[in-house]
């Protein structure tokens, strides 16, 4: 089967096309025929060697994060999905596999996509999709009244976290470029700051909860939003233990590396009186069955900002790497 396979660490070079042997489902696992495929920032980390230290890959490998198809063989035992089933899935982060024909994933981080979207829409929700709900349902606790400000609301992430905050009662303030505005706005936002000219840190008090989508300043800068008792989450800033522990169970060298790591921007978050958490977003399928009735229901809608057919992948990866995607970018494979 045709595959794209991460064959070495590095730049836009170290994937490519190759012919792989087809999987084989195990006890347990679900065989899809991957219709459309989403592509993500971490497919970019991961191809360079960013996440070597907590994600070693036996390579060459197929790469690919989240993926949308149709159950083509079921491995032996009890199992929750029938060949036919249209279903998505994050798939195992130390085995990857979504750009390619066939992947086999286990049935628990499966669930049947939304049956009112397509497959390239459904295929960019599962990352996206499961990180801004962990992140707004397990660690901010966002609900009626909460003050919430999300930093890049256009993005991926952003653009379902708007949706879910809004849907549980949150007040959302987000920052978006002019071009994103009009999206952000209409998805439910608030209030929009335009981080092109416009100084968030200088113009909000008294926040709940931020949800960081971009790091570095930004990050530094939310904490001097927050009430007393205030909490960021980032995906984009800089891992500390819980990472290591909850999300990773990484071994103790590694929760001694995030501590010193992170020790200037938990200081900050003392400084503050409020508290800091770094998220890995874990695969589930229980997730995914929750997302998928809230699209059903109307209450959240995927934003594809573009399909390119899987023959183009290195031309979606390069789009994806300029940074102005709105939404999220996809593969399609197949008729």
């Amino acid at each position: 089967m045709r595959a794209y396979v991460l064959t070495r660490y590095g730049g836009a070079g170290a994937m490519e096309f190759r012919d792989v042997p087809e999987p084989q489902p195990g006890p347990g696992d679900v065989r899809i025929r991957v219709a459309a495929a989403g592509l993500n920032p971490v497919d970019c980390k991961i191809r360079d060697g960013d996440l070597r230290p907590i994600n070693r890959l036996r390579l060459p490998v197929v790469a690919g994060c989240e993926l949308s198809g149709t159950v083509d063989a079921v491995g032996p035992g009890p199992n929750r999905f029938a060949v036919g089933d249209r279903v998505y899935a994050r798939v195992e982060k130390h085995k990857l596999g979504a750009f390619a024909e066939l992947v086999c994933v286990a049935q628990e981080l499966v669930a049947r996509m939304p049956s009112s979207i397509d497959f390239a829409a459904a295929a960019g929700l599962p990352l996206a999709g499961l990180t801004a709900l962990q992140a707004l349902r397990d660690e901010l606790a966002v609900g009626p009244g909460t003050r919430l400000f999300i930093a890049g609301g256009a993005g991926g992430v952003g653009t379902l976290a708007i949706q879910l905050a809004k849907h549980w009662g949150a007040e959302v303030t987000t920052t978006a470029s002019p071009r994103g505005e009009a999206l952000v706005r209409r998805l439910g936002a608030d209030r929009v700051i335009d981080y092109t000219r416009e100084d968030f840190s200088l113009m909000l008090r008294n926040f709940d909860a931020v949800l960081d989508l971009v790091g570095g300043t930004v990050l530094k800068d939310s904490f001097s939003i927050l009430r007393p008792g205030g909490r960021v989450v980032s995906i984009a800033g800089v891992p500390e233990a819980h990472t290591a522990t909850e999300d990773l169970g990484a071994p103790p060298w590694i929760t001694a590396a995030f501590t010193l790591m992170s020790r200037g921007i938990r200081r900050r978050a003392r400084r503050a009186e409020a508290s800091y958490r770094y998220l890995f977003m874990h695969p589930s399928g229980d997730d995914l069955r929750v997302l998928a009735s809230l699209v059903d229901g109307g209450q959240l809608r995927p934003v594809v900002d573009s399909t390119y057919p899987f023959a183009r992948i290195a031309e979606a990866f390069a789009a994806l790497e300029q940074g102005h995607a709105k939404g999220k970018i996809a593969v399609t494979l197949g008729p």
